[in-house]
């Protein structure tokens, strides 16, 4: 959550609220229907990010992981500041538990500061810039600003320069590819277009993880 706050709850009577610089890890598994509304007055701004689970995870129990912002790793070196949600920045790591592996952070850097941070070969990359202007990749490209996403080729991480003369923040996420089918519709994703129509038929019955959906309300 990046401003204000917002309220969750679910049909397994899970209820709480996320405020500026928590984090909520959600995984769905199985299936679990949930709301989330504003929770303050004025605009609220937060990131979403919505990771793949391999085939022998997709049916396994919903589970809720939630961090404050006090207790988020963090970590800092040379004007830059980062927040590990998930994975390891400067020798520190995440407390927070991916089954999909998974790098997620948020940096940001002074004025005339520069990074390189490790990125496992192999794994897909991008950058959403929250606020500020930065050059990305190579030290001659041209300088990105916010707002954009940048979707990073192969290599062994990622490199930044903060040339501009104002904080320059930016979120990085990267994953290992599970190189496996992928076939979505609404909110389910699953391997094939079979498994998609029992995953309907399981929430419209109301079987298979689903018993409790028809009766809940937010």
């Amino acid at each position: 959550m990046l401003d204000g706050a917002f309220t969750h709850q679910d049909f397994s009577g899970r209820k709480g609220t996320i405020r500026t610089g928590d984090v909520q890890w959600m995984t769905a598994g199985r299936g679990i229907v949930h709301s989330e509304m504003p929770a303050a007055d004025g605009v609220q701004k937060g990131l979403q990010l919505w990771i793949n689970l391999a085939s022998k995870d997709k049916m396994i129990e919903p589970r809720y992981q939630e961090l404050e912002s006090k207790d988020i790793s963090q970590a800092e070196k040379d004007g830059v500041a980062v927040r590990i949600i998930a994975g390891e920045a400067f020798g520190v790591r995440s407390p927070v538990y991916t089954r999909t592996p998974t790098m997620y952070m948020d940096f940001t850097m002074q004025p005339g500061s520069q990074l390189h941070q490790p990125i496992p070969e192999g794994w897909n990359a991008f950058v959403y810039i929250i606020e500020g202007e930065g050059v990305f990749g190579k030290e001659g490209a041209a300088p990105a600003s916010a707002h954009h996403c940048l979707v990073l080729s192969a290599g062994d991480g990622l490199s930044v320069w903060n040339r501009s003369g104002a904080p320059l923040q930016f979120a990085l996420a990267a994953g290992q590819p599970l190189n496996e089918p992928v076939v979505q519709q609404g909110p389910f994703v699953m391997n094939s277009r079979a498994q998609i129509q029992q995953a309907m038929e399981d929430y419209y019955y109301g079987r298979n993880g689903f018993e409790k959906a028809s009766q809940w309300s937010s």
